[in-house]
């Protein structure tokens, strides 16, 4: 792929693009909107859908220490006694009394209403689960919660996945699931969210090994957003200091991006230690060690979790993807998608609506389509349908013209050079086969 040095973009940039083309929206917009809650649109939902499974590519399906699993979002309420969360899954939150906003302390530097210039409260704890009940009765007794984090599904399933893969260590299970947080403090789109998608590994290795286990985790997590077209001026690693650990890690990193709202967590790399399954054990009475046959001995593994946001992906996603260039004397914006996780891979464009190329425009797309995500679209000029296809990140259009009637061939015009090249329609899935998968 022909390297750009992508334009940095503002949020409100973003946020408008997505809404116009049909990426994201805002929730319940026809009642005016649901604060920190969004929908994914037609191609929203595609590029989410192309990340997951590029993620599961690379992660599950490409390897044979790992195995996938997908576990219940309501679960027992012993699970998150046992992980900490009933009692210790808190901010500290700072309310106003005179505007009534609220705001998560570590959020602000300050002790003044951002809002309204007022003094602040100070600061009590919030407990960020979202707590509701099981069964007819709304009683203590029937209270569950909505999974704050898909690892603790992998956790209880330790033994289970163990004892039906045969697997030995190291091995991984891996998890991509909603979970539910409910924040202070939202906003910058789909940043932060309450209701958000992970992508999380729990994987399991013999004590002593952990700090070798996790130096690859980091890396490896690391290259798979350059290898999606990322660029590396735009991600960094930061180790978390010794006070800002988790009460489990023994280390933890940050994959961080170039946000439009700055540097900010995309993906967290932590060495939980043996903490979790201890845990488990411990509550719910049941074994949860691994029989190492070659020694003879019983032990708790260590747990390396890499745990990315499906959302924040995407918008690291689209903001590095965003560009802005001249074509034709005007401004064109284009998103420049790695082909892996554009939401559409070719655009069929018949030159004009004319009965007579119809036939043959319908004829390639339908067989175009059987092998990749394509869109058909005769609305137009052309030179408009090759910029609303730039703006959505198709990588490649193929043109029927008049002359294809005659001479059996097409044009394929490339996102990011716009050069055209003029091939027989028999090869057409071939070349574009070729070009996608080698990019």
């Amino acid at each position: 792929m022909t390297d750009h040095a992508t334009q940095r973009v503002e949020m409100d940039q973003l946020v408008s693009l997505c809404k116009r083309r049909g990426f994201v929206f805002q929730s319940s917009e026809i009642y005016g909107g649901l604060a920190s809650c969004w929908d994914y649109g037609p191609l929203g939902v595609e590029l989410k859908r192309n990340i997951k499974n590029a993620w599961w590519k690379a992660v599950v399906q490409s390897r044979d220490d790992m195995a996938g699993i997908e576990t219940s979002i309501i679960m027992h309420p012993k699970v998150w006694e046992a992980s900490g969360h009933v009692a210790g899954f808190h901010d500290p939150m700072v309310e106003c009394k005179t505007c009534n906003q609220r705001w998560r302390a570590t959020d602000l530097d300050t002790d003044i209403c951002p809002q309204c210039g007022t003094k602040l409260s100070e600061p009590r704890q919030f407990n960020l689960m979202f707590k509701t009940f099981m069964g007819p009765v709304e009683d203590q007794s029937s209270i569950v919660y909505l999974r704050p984090e898909t690892a603790q599904g992998m956790f209880v399933n330790f033994d289970n996945v163990l004892s039906t893969t045969r697997k030995k260590l190291p091995f991984g299970i891996a998890q991509i699931g909603k979970s539910f947080r409910n924040e202070i403090t939202t906003g910058n789109f789909i940043f932060r969210t309450r209701e958000f998608e992970q992508m999380e590994i729990e994987y399991f290795v013999k004590p002593g090994t952990d700090e070798q286990w996790f130096k690859y985790w980091v890396n490896e997590r690391y290259s798979w957003y350059t290898k999606l077209g990322i660029k590396k001026e735009h991600l960094r690693l930061r180790e978390h200091a010794k006070d800002e650990l988790a009460h489990y890690a023994k280390r933890c990193f940050d994959v961080e991006f170039l946000f439009p709202i700055g540097w900010s967590e995309c993906e967290g790399i932590a060495n939980r230690s043996d903490f979790d399954l201890t845990q488990h054990a411990k509550f719910s009475g049941k074994s949860l060690t691994y029989f190492d046959e070659e020694n003879g001995e019983h032990f708790i593994p260590y747990i390396i979790e890499p745990s990315a946001g499906v959302d924040r992906a995407a918008l690291a996603f689209l903001t590095d993807a965003y560009d802005e260039d001249v074509a034709d004397g005007e401004k064109r914006i284009v998103l420049r998608f790695h082909p892996a996780i554009a939401p559409v891979k070719v655009a069929v464009l018949p030159l004009s609506k004319k009965e007579t190329l119809t036939p043959l425009a319908k004829e390639v797309y339908a067989e175009v389509r059987r092998c990749f995500a394509t869109q058909y679209d005769d609305s137009q000029s052309i030179g408009r349908r090759y910029r609303r296809q730039d703006e959505i990140g198709t990588p490649f259009c193929v043109t029927i013209d008049f002359q294809s009637l005659e001479d059996k061939q097409v044009t394929i015009r490339d996102r990011d050079t716009m050069d055209q090249i003029r091939v027989p329609i028999q090869d057409v899935v071939g070349i574009l086969s070729d070009k996608l998968n080698c990019e």
